[in-house]
C-alpha cells in the first residue's frame, strides 16, 4: 500500500501529514502528485470528495521545500482559480495546512469584500495566490498585482468556471502569464468546451482519471420521488422529519429566490435553515457555512454555485428540492455527500416539468434511478404552472437582467437629463393627461399600498399543503 511518504514528498509535508492524521493518499493522490513533481503539465478527472485539493497542493508545496525565491512587490509564484468564494477559502486553509512549517506567504482574492485589505496583502508579494476570475482581474487592472513571476497555474473545478460564464475572463488572465509555466487543469467532469480549453492552455498534458466521466459515487443511495411541483414544501419538510440518521442535510434549489423561498418554509414548519446564495454578502456566508460545519445548523439550503465550496465531512444527506437543469449539477451536487469513505443519500423531487431534466441525468450517469410516486392527502397547491405572483416576478426579474448590461439607472438618468435640455421638464406629463409616476425605489408600488418585494408576493399566501405523505408502488420514470 502507498504512503504518502512512498511519494518523495519533503519532511516537512509528511509531518504536516501525519499532525492531521493522513498516510495513506487517495486514487488521485497517488497518480497525480509523481506527474506533477516531475513538471508535467495535468488533466484531473475525479469526482468532488476525492481529494484534488491536495493532489495539486502538496506537489506545490514539495517545490517551495526544496527552492525559495525572494518575494517581488505585487506578484506571486502560484496562481489558483475556483469558481468560487468558498471553495477559494478552503484552497486557502488546506495549503495552510499543509504547509505550515514552510512559512510560506499564501493571499485569498475574493469578491463581496474591501479589495483595499486584499491589495495591501500582495504589496510585498506572495508564494501563493488563490482567487476568483473576477476579483484577480480588478486586482490586475487597479495595478495592485502583477502576473510576470507565475510559474504554476491552477484552475480547479473548471466545469463549473464554464458553468458560471468565466471562460471569457480566464483566457484574459492566461493571456497575461508568462508562456513558460506549469499548468494543472482539475474538474469532477470534461465536457468538450472544457477539453478545448485544455488543449489551449496545456502543453503536452498527463491525464488523471480515477472515475469513469460523470459516474456518480458508488456509496450514495439514490432516488427520486414524482410529486406534484405544489406539493414540493410539505414533501421536504415531511422527509426532513422522517428519513432515518439524518445528520447535516444539503437542500438544492435552482435559483437564488427558491432558496430563500424554502428556506423560510422549512423555518415557518419548525426545521430551522438557512440559505446561502450568491447575492448573500460574504460575512453572511461564512457565518452560515461555520454553523453548518460546525452542526451548530442540520439544514442548509443552497443554489449550485454556492455548494461548490461546501467541503463538509458529515453531509449524510442531499435533496434535489429541484432538478438542475444541466445534468452534470446532479453529479456535483451528490458529491457533498458520502465523503472520506462515508456513505450517503441523495433523494432528488421531480415534478411533471421536470421529467426532462430527469431523463438527462439518467442518461449522463448511465442508470435508471429508482422511483416512487408521493401523495400528499389533502389539496395541495397545484403549481405546476406559475401563480400570477411567479409570473410577475419572473418579468420583473427579466426585465432587471435585461438592463444589467446597460447599466439601466445611469442610462436612464442620461435620457432625463437630454429631455430637461430640450425644456421638456424633469417630470413630464402622461400623455392621457393624468398625473406623472413617482417612483419608490425603483419600482411602483402595488395596490394595497404594499410594495412588490413585501411579504408572500405582495401579501398573497398560498393555502400550505398537509404533510401527511404516502409512498405507492415504484414507479418507472418516464
Amino acid at each position: 500500500m502507498t504512503t504518502f511518504k512512498d511519494l518523495g514528498l519533503a519532511e516537512p509535508l509528511t509531518r504536516a501529514l501525519a499532525d492531521e492524521q493522513y498516510v495513506t493518499p487517495t486514487p488521485i493522490q497517488q497518480q497525480t502528485i509523481p506527474v506533477l513533481m516531475a513538471g508535467r503539465d495535468i488533466i484531473g478527472i475525479a469526482q468532488t470528495g476525492t481529494g484534488k485539493t491536495a493532489a495539486f497542493a502538496l506537489p506545490i508545496l514539495h517545490r517551495f521545500a526544496d527552492q525559495r525565491i525572494p518575494h517581488e512587490p505585487k506578484t506571486c509564484r502560484v496562481l489558483v482559480l475556483s469558481p468560487t468564494r468558498e471553495l477559494s477559502g478552503q484552497i486557502v486553509e488546506s495549503f495552510k495546512t499543509y504547509g505550515k512549517h514552510l512559512r510560506l506567504r499564501i493571499a485569498l482574492a475574493i469578491g463581496g469584500v474591501s479589495i483595499g485589505g486584499q491589495a495591501r496583502n500582495l504589496h510585498g508579494g506572495v508564494d501563493i495566490l488563490v482567487a476568483t476570475p473576477g476579483r484577480l482581474l480588478d486586482l490586475v487592472q487597479q495595478n495592485a498585482l502583477r502576473l510576470k513571476n507565475v510559474d504554476t497555474f491552477v484552475l480547479d473545478e473548471a466545469d463549473r468556471m464554464l458553468d458560471m460564464g468565466f471562460i471569457r475572463d480566464i483566457r484574459k488572465i492566461v493571456a497575461k502569464l508568462p508562456a513558460q509555466r506549469q499548468t494543472m487543469l482539475f474538474s469532477a467532469t470534461m465536457p468538450q468546451d472544457i477539453a478545448e480549453l485544455a488543449r489551449q492552455i496545456l502543453k503536452d498534458p498527463a491525464r488523471v482519471e480515477v472515475t469513469p466521466v460523470s459516474s456518480t459515487a458508488e456509496r450514495i443511495a439514490q432516488r427520486v420521488i414524482l410529486i406534484d411541483r405544489g406539493a414540493k414544501q410539505a414533501q421536504l419538510a415531511a422527509l426532513l422529519r422522517g428519513e432515518k440518521d439524518i445528520d447535516r442535510v444539503l437542500v438544492f434549489t435552482r435559483t437564488k429566490h427558491g432558496a430563500d423561498k424554502v428556506a423560510r418554509g422549512l423555518t415557518r414548519d419548525g426545521l430551522a435553515a438557512e440559505a446561502i446564495h450568491g447575492n448573500k454578502s460574504q460575512n453572511n456566508r461564512v457565518r452560515v457555512l461555520n454553523a453548518f460545519r460546525a452542526g451548530e445548523m442540520k439544514i442548509l439550503v443552497a443554489t449550485d454555485i454556492a455548494a461548490r465550496g461546501i467541503d463538509v465531512d458529515g453531509v449524510t444527506h442531499v435533496v434535489n428540492f429541484d432538478l438542475p437543469n444541466e445534468p452534470e449539477s446532479y453529479v456535483h451536487r451528490i458529491g457533498r455527500t458520502a465523503r472520506a469513505g462515508a456513505e450517503g443519500a441523495a433523494i432528488s423531487l421531480c415534478s411533471p416539468d421536470e421529467k426532462a431534466y430527469l431523463r438527462q441525468i439518467e442518461r449522463l450517469i448511465r442508470q435508471t434511478l429508482p422511483a416512487t410516486r408521493s401523495e400528499i392527502v389533502g389539496q395541495p397547491v397545484n403549481l405546476s404552472q406559475p401563480s400570477g405572483d411567479e409570473r410577475r416576478h419572473d418579468e420583473r426579474g427579466k426585465r432587471h437582467r435585461a438592463r444589467e448590461p446597460h447599466q439601466g439607472r445611469p442610462q436612464e438618468r442620461g435620457e432625463r437629463d437630454r429631455r430637461n435640455a430640450n425644456g421638456r421638464g424633469k417630470h413630464p406629463q402622461r400623455r392621457d393627461g393624468g398625473q406623472p409616476q413617482q417612483r419608490t425605489g425603483g419600482h411602483p408600488q402595488r395596490s394595497g399600498g404594499q410594495s412588490r418585494h413585501s411579504g408572500h408576493g405582495g401579501g398573497h399566501i398560498a393555502p400550505r399543503a398537509i404533510a401527511s405523505v404516502q409512498f405507492l408502488q415504484p414507479h418507472k420514470p418516464a
